[in-house]
């Protein structure tokens, strides 16, 4: 059966605007691309360098031989594919593929079921008997009250499923007393990337809003997702924000009065109250072999909202791997159990406002190895310096 390239582009858009794709600008842009290559035909000549520059934004000098992200965004995106067969387009008719071995998207229509011919079933001589019509009567009278007490113990499933979400696996009691703030409020919660900047693209920030998506999607309703450049004061007056990346370029995240006793600057992270043994500046390193691993901080925040209401909280860094495992340590069940028993204060409660530096070692830009360094209590929401000033 020949697909017409309209009805392509139809179920391309739809897989776009789908649950599973619409938390991972990443995977969007990446699906858009090579599914626009392969509808024109230029897809078996696509090389993980153009990609690279096209998708990805990365400079001229860049060597995939020394650089996986490529093959690791498009060995996710077969991921997301299935997943969203799997769950939402199971009645799509055109399946989309991105088969191993190259960077060409395949579309296939969906295989219609052979209708199966059942032979018609003559009913029993005796089945007219007013006996026999009887029995039949409290068979269906039965079946109705089965599927109507079907009915109503989903409909008490569903209202009650709200209240059970918090033991699912994986969440574990370190992790609600970490994300308690956010997820305790009824305010909605934005989840806003850091825009490009020197040294930064917007793909670590994309990778743990991703993260982050999975992690929060069945714990929170109201959540939305936006760049750094479209987020309103009202937006954070109204909600809570947790921001990903370097924020000193987003002029209404500075414009609010914070408490830091840790600066994110362009050199590393600064430690405004250095304690006996802590080191005053806190800067990333990178390897003087391209093989070898690199080394950046990580600064988590929680600070108060505009005016003292609602939550803010950073995941920051100047490497991509640094925000990423800021957000992998907030979401993992066995280093939450760590950073609660680091931070708990005497009375076993965790302080409310609180700044904590991370320690990541990764490789090709993914996170291998996340270290807890230290952390500061917030005593008091009076502002002293925001950061990047």
């Amino acid at each position: 059966m020949v697909l017409e390239v309209e009805s392509l582009q139809t179920q391309i858009q739809r897989i776009l605007q789908s649950k599973a794709f619409r938390t991972s600008e990443v995977q969007r842009n990446l699906l858009a691309y090579l599914a626009d290559k392969s509808m024109s035909g230029t897809a078996d000549s696509l090389k993980e360098y153009t990609i690279g520059l096209d998708v990805f934004g990365k400079p001229a000098s860049y060597d995939p031989r020394q650089e996986s992200a490529v093959r690791m965004h498009v060995g996710r995106l077969r991921q997301k594919l299935a997943e969203y067969y799997r769950l939402e387009g199971t009645e799509d008719p055109v399946v989309v593929d991105l088969p191993k071995g190259g960077f060409k998207v395949v579309f296939e229509a969906r295989a219609e079921p052979r209708p199966v011919e059942v032979p018609p079933i003559e009913p029993p001589a005796f089945a007219t008997s007013p006996y026999y019509r009887r029995e039949i009567a409290l068979a269906l009278a039965l079946l109705v009250a089965v599927a109507c007490a079907a009915y109503f113990g989903w409909r008490l499933w569903h209202v009650e499923r709200t209240d059970v979400q918090a033991q699912a696996p994986g969440w574990t009691p370190e992790l609600q007393q970490l994300w308690a703030p956010i997820l305790a409020s009824n305010r909605p919660l934005m989840i806003c990337l850091s825009t490009p900047t020197a040294g930064f693209t917007g793909i670590g920030a994309a990778n743990g809003a991703f993260l982050l998506g999975q992690f929060l999607g069945e714990r929170k309703k109201d959540i939305q997702l936006t760049p750094s450049d479209q987020l309103s004061m009202p937006e954070i007056a109204m909600g809570n924000v947790v921001f990903l990346g370097p924020s000193a370029s987003t002029r209404q995240i500075r414009a609010i009065p914070e408490e830091h006793q840790l600066v994110l600057a362009a050199d590393g992270i600064h430690n405004l109250t250095p304690r006996p043994g802590e080191p005053v500046l806190l800067t990333d390193r990178s390897p003087a072999d391209p093989q070898d691993t690199a080394e950046s901080y990580a600064l988590i925040s929680h600070f108060p909202g505009l005016n003292g209401n609602g939550e803010l909280l950073y995941f920051s860094g100047n490497k991509i791997p640094a925000v990423m495992g800021a957000v992998q340590a907030f979401t993992d069940p066995a280093f939450a159990r760590t950073l609660v028993t680091k931070m708990k204060t005497a009375g076993g409660a965790l302080p409310h406002y609180y700044q904590v530096v991370l320690k990541i070692r990764s490789m090709d830009e993914m996170p291998i190895d996340i270290s807890y360094v230290f952390y500061r209590e917030l005593d008091s929401v009076k502002p002293l310096v925001s950061e990047g000033r």
